[in-house]
């Protein structure tokens, strides 16, 4: 399912675990938007949640604690990202625009709230090496996921996918569910995706709900995206950086594949 919306400010809802099991993904997805001066409080009773800031300038205040934050874009600029067990809750507070996607699930396990700076994320320089002939380089930020908090039944993180670069590369595909969010450079950026066996326009603040087969994607040329991406675990399967290479393409993961370019015919 791909979901397009018009986002105003405030808290745009998206899917929800309680209307159809949140469209399959056991998840919520919001996109929360704020003005200088605004501030939004979470508290889910029953929900474990985290939130990605995409871009802006806050004060966020949880666990006794208050700290600023301040990210300018998401190109250029690593992540924050919030991690609350449910019975917790934090305020925010806004110093000018602010954006910031956030992800729910239900769980029972209680753990310490963590604030992941840019320094904790992350960062796996996908196809920097050339692989694929250099047509999947990308940033993969991982700012938690089984590895680093096993008590926790979602995955989150970010990729900053380049102009005219494809991701989610070569295709593959896992059992858990998957929830990407567009956030595109500038408003009319735009891509495509494959999502559930549809190809889909990808569009900012478009979000795609990823419940089988392959996912890979495309963006325009012109059009950086930094997208979002959450994975739930399924009960007793979690994701452990799950990958299951479709096999019609799997020699594309080959070192030694060799790749036409047309400079053979240059000159």
């Amino acid at each position: 399912m791909y979901i397009d919306k018009e986002c105003k400010r405030g808290y745009n809802e998206y899917i929800n675990c309680d209307v159809n099991n949140g469209e399959n993904s056991m998840m919520d997805a919001a996109l929360l938007i704020m003005e200088d001066g605004d501030t939004y409080s979470f508290h889910e009773e029953k929900k474990e949640m985290a939130w990605i800031m995409f871009e802006g300038k806050a004060t966020v205040e949880y666990a006794g604690r208050s700290v600023d934050i301040d990210r300018p874009n998401p190109f250029e600029y690593s992540t924050y990202c919030l991690h609350l067990c449910a019975g917790d809750g934090c305020t925010i507070t806004a110093h000018g625009h602010c954006e910031f996607y956030v992800q729910k699930t239900y769980n029972d396990n209680q753990f310490d709230a963590h604030l992941y700076t840019p320094e904790e994320t992350d960062t796996w320089r996908r196809g920097a090496d050339g692989e694929c002939n250099g047509c999947i380089k990308r940033d993969v930020r991982t700012s938690f996921d089984y590895g680093n908090a096993p008590y926790s039944n979602m995955v989150l993180g970010e990729v900053v996918n380049l102009p005219g670069k494809w991701s989610s590369y070569p295709p593959h595909w896992h059992p858990q569910p998957e929830v990407y969010f567009y956030h595109f450079d500038k408003p009319q950026g735009f891509g495509a995706g494959w999502v559930d066996d549809e190809v889909c326009e990808l569009h900012h603040n478009g979000l795609a709900v990823i419940t089988k087969n392959t996912h890979s994607m495309v963006m325009a040329p012109g059009y950086p995206c930094c997208y979002a991406w959450g994975i739930r675990h399924l009960p007793g399967n979690p994701w452990k950086k799950t990958r299951i290479d479709d096999p019609i393409h799997e020699w594309l993961v080959d070192p030694k594949a060799k790749f036409w370019t047309g400079e053979e015919n240059e000159g």
